[in-house]
């Protein structure tokens, strides 16, 4: 039976959190001093560039909603930051959005030229699945659930996910798009990482069928929600809080939500789509409150 849950404090949370992952992303990633010490350089340049951790703290949030623990999951919620990482370094890219800055730093081929940075989402990408697969790394975790997730976020990452749906983003630009492409596009290039993200958690902390069906809509629901808000921050948000370049999607020719159905429309849709996670959710317990509480900071942020 769902309790009532004691207010929380959601900045308070995201700081303890983002703690645990940038200490144990610090551990587990090999320091500059290795050779060749540019590419842990170029690595580490990024990783620690800021960012707010939001998939490693779903994961994490994921896994005691349902009675796990942060131990079980870290490694894998690691792992994820990587995933996530290597994607805005090639996003960044000349050939992609030739971004200068990112989170108010120089991009990483800026200052390590574009053959470094792609080694250096290369290289993060291939860490990631050998942190998850280290002897290490399965803290009283079934080996059946460690490998279901592994396959699972190789399937968000890849064809059917991210990369899909960075294809589509792409191929699209400068043309007429429908919704139902559109959402293709949202709910594949961003979306499939952060679903994942939840997913993993619930999978790694032994979730009932019932527990993973619920958290599984909601993490759909709030990735979709999450693209839709950056849609929305492109053109409203600030500069110095979002650390890049604003209405950046219309000088490119990018499709977005406000574009397709207007701003209004796609705050609404956003709002309906966190309003729809939060419901799926609602016969958890308090353990639960985070993840509500994160689902509302998706159309909240500013940055």
């Amino acid at each position: 039976m769902k309790t009532t849950a004691e207010p929380m404090d959601l900045g308070q949370y995201f700081g303890e959190r983002k703690k645990i992952v940038d200490e144990a992303l610090d551990r587990y990633l090999p320091g500059e001093s290795n050779f060749p010490q540019i590419i842990f350089k170029a690595v580490r340049y990024s990783l620690f560039a800021g960012g707010k951790r939001i998939r490693p703290i779903l994961c994490m949030a994921a896994a005691e909603a349902v009675g796990g623990t942060l131990e079980g999951v870290l490694p894998v919620a690691c792992a994820l930051e990587l995933i996530h990482t290597y994607s805005l370094i090639h996003d960044d890219l000349p050939s992609m959005d030739n971004d200068d800055y990112r989170r108010g730093k120089p991009t990483s081929h800026k200052v390590f030229g574009e053959a470094i940075a792609v080694l250096a989402g290369d290289a993060l990408l291939t860490e990631a699945f050998y942190l998850m697969t280290k002897k290490e790394s399965a803290v009283n975790v079934p080996p059946s659930a460690r490998l279901e997730v592994i396959h699972d976020i190789t399937k968000a990452a890849g064809f059917f996910g991210m990369v899909g749906g960075q294809v589509v983003d792409v191929s699209c630009q400068g043309k007429e798009v429908d919704l139902d492409t559109l959402h293709y596009i949202h709910s594949h290039k961003t979306g499939a990482m952060i679903f994942v993200s939840v997913k993993s958690g619930a999978v790694l902390s032994g979730a009932s069928g019932r527990e993973l069906q619920a958290l599984s809509e909601y993490g759909r629901d709030i990735g979709l929600a999450f693209q839709i808000a950056d849609d929305i921050l492109d053109i409203e948000g600030n500069w110095e809080l979002l650390g890049k370049e604003t209405g950046v999607d219309e000088s490119r020719g990018k499709i977005t939500f406000p574009a397709l159905i207007g701003l209004e429309k796609s705050r609404r849709r956003a709002r309906d789509l966190v309003e729809k996670a939060v419901s799926a959710i609602s016969f958890f317990d308090s353990k639960a409150e985070p993840l509500r509480r994160i689902a509302e900071f998706i159309i909240e942020r500013r940055s």
